[in-house]
Protein backbone atom coordinates (compact mmCIF):
# COMPACT_ATOMS: atom_id res chain seq x y z
CA UNK A 1 0.00 0.00 0.00
CA UNK A 2 1.27 3.33 -1.05
CA UNK A 3 1.34 6.07 1.20
CA UNK A 4 -0.19 9.28 0.25
CA UNK A 5 2.38 12.18 0.14
CA UNK A 6 0.93 15.85 0.65
CA UNK A 7 2.86 18.77 0.94
CA UNK A 8 2.82 21.47 3.49
CA UNK A 9 1.02 24.75 2.84
CA UNK A 10 3.53 27.48 1.84
CA UNK A 11 4.20 29.76 4.85
CA UNK A 12 1.91 33.27 4.85
CA UNK A 13 4.86 35.79 3.94
CA UNK A 14 2.72 38.75 3.97
CA UNK A 15 3.43 39.20 7.63
CA UNK A 16 6.71 40.03 7.42
CA UNK A 17 9.01 41.73 10.28
CA UNK A 18 10.80 44.78 8.71
CA UNK A 19 14.07 45.55 10.54
CA UNK A 20 15.26 48.51 10.24
CA UNK A 21 18.76 47.76 10.37
CA UNK A 22 18.83 44.90 7.50
CA UNK A 23 16.54 45.94 4.79
CA UNK A 24 16.04 43.91 2.18
CA UNK A 25 18.36 44.15 -0.85
CA UNK A 26 17.81 45.88 -4.08
CA UNK A 27 19.10 46.71 -7.10
CA UNK A 28 20.00 50.20 -6.41
CA UNK A 29 21.73 49.11 -2.64
CA UNK A 30 23.54 46.58 -5.06
CA UNK A 31 24.61 49.19 -7.49
CA UNK A 32 25.44 47.88 -11.07
CA UNK A 33 27.12 44.36 -11.81
CA UNK A 34 30.72 44.65 -11.97
CA UNK A 35 32.44 41.89 -14.05
CA UNK A 36 36.28 41.14 -12.94
CA UNK A 37 37.85 38.19 -15.05
CA UNK A 38 41.05 38.84 -14.71
CA UNK A 39 43.98 40.30 -16.53
CA UNK A 40 42.93 38.62 -19.74
CA UNK A 41 45.28 37.52 -22.33
CA UNK A 42 48.29 39.51 -23.66
CA UNK A 43 47.71 41.60 -26.96
CA UNK A 44 51.25 40.80 -27.90
CA UNK A 45 52.15 37.94 -26.19
CA UNK A 46 55.84 38.88 -24.53
CA UNK A 47 56.78 35.88 -22.45
CA UNK A 48 56.67 32.05 -22.78
CA UNK A 49 55.47 30.23 -20.13
CA UNK A 50 57.99 27.59 -18.72
CA UNK A 51 59.08 25.34 -16.47
CA UNK A 52 62.45 25.54 -14.55
CA UNK A 53 64.44 24.42 -11.38
CA UNK A 54 65.88 26.21 -9.22
CA UNK A 55 67.71 25.60 -5.79
CA UNK A 56 66.01 26.47 -2.76
CA UNK A 57 68.19 28.92 -1.38
CA UNK A 58 67.96 31.02 -4.79
CA UNK A 59 64.52 30.98 -4.38
CA UNK A 60 64.38 31.94 -0.92
CA UNK A 61 66.88 35.00 -1.52
CA UNK A 62 64.45 36.46 -4.24
CA UNK A 63 61.53 35.85 -2.42
CA UNK A 64 62.74 37.69 0.45
CA UNK A 65 63.67 40.66 -0.91
CA UNK A 66 59.09 41.08 -1.29
CA UNK A 67 56.61 40.69 -3.93
CA UNK A 68 57.83 40.60 -7.68
CA UNK A 69 60.51 38.21 -7.43
CA UNK A 70 59.87 36.29 -10.25
CA UNK A 71 60.09 39.59 -12.10
CA UNK A 72 64.19 40.24 -10.47
CA UNK A 73 65.04 36.51 -11.58
CA UNK A 74 63.70 37.64 -15.08
CA UNK A 75 65.87 40.62 -14.66
CA UNK A 76 68.84 38.37 -13.23
CA UNK A 77 69.31 35.93 -16.03
CA UNK A 78 68.88 39.08 -18.61
CA UNK A 79 71.66 40.81 -17.17
CA UNK A 80 73.42 37.24 -17.22
CA UNK A 81 72.43 36.69 -21.43
CA UNK A 82 73.67 40.76 -22.00
CA UNK A 83 76.69 40.12 -20.53
CA UNK A 84 77.38 37.14 -22.76
CA UNK A 85 78.37 34.62 -19.92
CA UNK A 86 77.01 31.44 -21.71
CA UNK A 87 77.99 27.32 -21.16
CA UNK A 88 81.49 28.57 -23.45
CA UNK A 89 82.29 31.48 -21.24
CA UNK A 90 85.95 31.66 -19.99
CA UNK A 91 84.74 30.97 -15.90
CA UNK A 92 83.01 27.80 -17.06
CA UNK A 93 86.33 26.85 -19.34
CA UNK A 94 88.35 27.35 -15.71
CA UNK A 95 86.13 24.85 -14.08
CA UNK A 96 86.32 22.13 -16.21
CA UNK A 97 90.00 22.69 -16.58
CA UNK A 98 90.20 22.62 -12.55
CA UNK A 99 88.47 19.20 -12.76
Amino acid sequence: MKRAITLKPPKNTSAKIVDRDNPPWSEETLGPPVMRRGRGPQKVPTKVLTTIRLDADVIAFFRAQGSGYQSRINDALKRVKERGLTAGSTATARKRAAR
